[in-house]
């Protein structure tokens, strides 16, 4: 383990995709969906022989903290960050490097990026891969990510066009040509068929300096904000001025503010499998299926049905389908949910329905 690597996962975000099982006061990293613990928690096992747990942050919403810090008492209580609003990754990111820069008493401090949500298999070979990123990065002004080798052309990811193989790193790095966010199926089609494409992980390793120097040139506004939480940290925590300035952020992501314009991005190919639990339709990839392509994790009886997905965890209440293609049906004790598997992606607008009348935001 290395003292001045520290490890910032991003846990803010309520899971809306996979509403209504998930919901603003059950969050995704909080829930076992897939394995044998909260996805919160599975992150933070995998790190176990990378980084000292003392140097593990989690950055999440306010209103989770508490309970984040109850179900990982072996990290430090003052190291679970509430944020006091949503103002997405690149806040988020500058809130977690003026805080790296503040218990490091360094910018020679590096920093591995972590989503709370992801799925991976392979614990030894992902943490060789964020060694590799962390001495790629050390000393030298660059951001490493990890590219996924994609399977099919999906459209539920975004994708790294790798450029030139760089020269003196132990594994075999490629210069980023650019990032693109979920292009269209036949964008992606065209994408792997010139065979320099990777789905991007969400996975970036850098120094504090690398990070808080994009962030001057490209944010001045977040780079102001990060020095100023360098600052008072030691004093302060997140003090009431510190907490009013970053709710009034812009709320952009961290690859809109930073990684599309960013100097020096490396890409290494994962050799780990990986999943991002998107959506319900992720289902299809952790539980095997019928002869139907039926993916069923619930009580249920479907007649001449293919491609479907069923979840629910009352296994006292039957769900029964007949002849239904390509069909979600996610059961709660208080929400049935039924959608083609392509519409998964809606969730969000229809929950936007929901919170416009006030009878049914006891829903969301």
């Amino acid at each position: 383990m290395e003292n001045n690597i520290y490890a910032v996962i991003m846990a803010g975000g309520r899971g809306e995709r996979f509403w209504p099982e998930c919901r603003a006061a059950r969050p995704k990293q909080l829930m076992n969906l897939f394995g044998n613990a909260p996805l919160i928690e599975q992150t933070v096992l995998r790190l176990q022989g990378l980084v000292p747990e003392k140097n593990i942050l989690i950055v999440t919403n306010e209103a989770y903290a508490d309970r984040i810090r109850a179900l990982l008492p072996q990290i430090p209580a003052e190291h679970v960050i509430g944020e006091p609003c949503a103002r997405d990754t690149a806040p988020c990111v500058a809130l977690a490097a003026g805080i790296v820069k503040a218990l490091a008493h360094s910018e020679d401090a590096r920093m591995i990026l972590l989503p709370a949500d992801h799925f991976i298999v392979n614990q030894q070979a992902m943490i060789a891969d964020l060694s590799a990123c962390a001495d790629a990065v050390a000393g030298r002004h660059a951001i490493a990510t990890i590219g996924i080798t994609p399977s099919e052309p999906s459209p539920n990811y975004g994708y790294i066009a790798c450029g030139a193989a760089v020269a003196g790193l132990e594994r075999k790095f490629f210069e980023v040509v650019r990032f693109t966010e979920k292009p269209s199926v036949e964008t992606a089609e065209q994408m792997l068929a010139q065979g320099n494409y990777k789905w991007n992980s969400g996975m970036f390793i850098f120094s504090v300096k690398t990070i808080l120097d994009e962030m001057r040139v490209q944010t001045p506004e977040l780079y102001a904000f990060a020095e100023n939480v360098a600052d008072v940290w030691d004093k302060e925590k997140f003090s009431p001025a510190c907490r009013e300035t970053f709710a009034n952020l812009p709320k952009i992501s961290f690859d809109y503010a930073i990684m599309e314009h960013a100097s020096g991005i490396l890409v290494l190919e994962a050799a780990f499998d990986w999943d991002d639990i998107g959506n319900w339709a992720s289902l299809r990839n952790h539980f095997e299926a019928d002869s139907d392509h039926n993916v069923i994790q619930a009580s249920a009886e479907l007649l001449n049905c293919r491609d479907c997905i069923v979840f629910s965890r009352d296994a006292d209440r039957l769900i029964a389908g007949i002849d239904l293609c390509e069909t979600a049906i996610i059961q709660t004790p208080d929400v049935t949910l039924v959608a083609p598997v392509s519409s998964m992606g809606k969730i969000k607008l229809l929950l936007k329905e929901l919170a416009s009348k006030k009878e049914k935001q006891k829903y969301i």
